[in-house]
């Protein structure tokens, strides 16, 4: 069963850990993650991008197979299907889909049009019981054509959209999706800081969990993060996986060729990824 992210990251914030959110690409991707979670006994976010719902046949497919495989293997470790950065056209399909969480980006909008949409959408989310997250300042980096600088967030905008009643909040402190380049500032945490002391117990979101620093990592959760985002990494060393495989020749023995075959050494990959960003997060054994 899908559960809204709200209880999850409330726990999360009140024990200083944070809950990741890895996001799923096909059924390989959603298998090594929920497997995963369950053997490290933690909460978890399946993460869907409104391109990789397209990819995978639309977002009523991707929440039925990813029920459907909840069910199949018997986890019982919480899990929200949460949609990332999804447009107000994509939160409200999400929502008709059966998904338990999503995101509303609205970054992009004059602040008050982010304000009117994201109103409509809590309303929305509070009858259904599904948890909201809502982003301001853009967060760095290409995903799915939505493109950002990395700025920070206004603490004041980030107040005005906490109190609309959202769970969780992506603020931009100058973080990017993808990889990061080699001249990178780092996190500003003078901004989460200044962030967090306006909205107080609001779960804070850090986008673009890959390649930051563990100790920046560590010091964010500290300051009020409770979900890190973590995409680039696991297709990264999904990648790396497969092509060793290819290069060996291992595809060219026997039936290596089966795709069964093929795709095993990069879900282990994702696994093992998966494992590291969870026991750096701190949910390990906080199901």
């Amino acid at each position: 069963m899908l559960v809204s992210a709200k209880e999850m990251l409330t726990k999360a914030k009140a024990g200083h850990y944070a809950v990741g959110q890895f996001n799923i690409n096909n059924l390989e991707w959603t298998k090594a993650i929920l497997q995963t979670a369950q053997e490290c006994n933690s909460p978890v976010i399946l993460g869907v991008s409104e391109g990789a719902g397209k990819y995978m046949c639309g977002f009523k497919t991707v929440a039925s197979m990813v029920k459907a495989m909840v069910e199949d293997l018997k986890i019982t470790v919480p899990v929200a299907l949460h949609l990332d950065h999804g447009s107000y056209e994509g939160a409200k399909a999400c929502i008709e889909a059966g998904f338990s969480s999503i995101m509303f980006d609205g970054s992009h909008y004059p602040i008050d049009e982010n304000v009117a949409k994201t109103t409509e959408l809590v309303s929305i989310c509070e009858e259904k019981g599904i948890s909201i997250e809502a982003e301001v300042g853009a967060i760095g980096g290409e995903e799915d054509g939505v493109v950002g600088a990395g700025e920070c967030a206004d603490p004041d905008e980030c107040k005005m959209i906490a109190d609309l009643g959202v769970t969780m909040l992506a603020a931009g402190i100058g973080n990017i999706h993808g990889k990061y380049p080699a001249n990178w500032a780092g996190l500003s945490f003078s901004t989460l800081a200044a962030v967090q002391e306006k909205t107080g117990a609001m779960p804070l979101v850090l986008h673009g969990g890959t390649g930051i620093p563990a100790e920046q990592i560590k010091k964010a959760i500290d300051l009020g993060v409770s979900k890190i985002n973590v995409n680039t990494e696991c297709q990264l060393a999904f990648a790396a996986a497969t092509r060793g495989y290819v290069e060996a020749g291992k595809d060219l023995k026997g039936k290596g060729f089966d795709p069964r075959k093929l795709l095993a050494p990069g879900v282990e990959a994702i696994k093992a990824t998966v494992k590291e960003k969870m026991e750096l997060f701190g949910s390990v054994n906080k199901a």
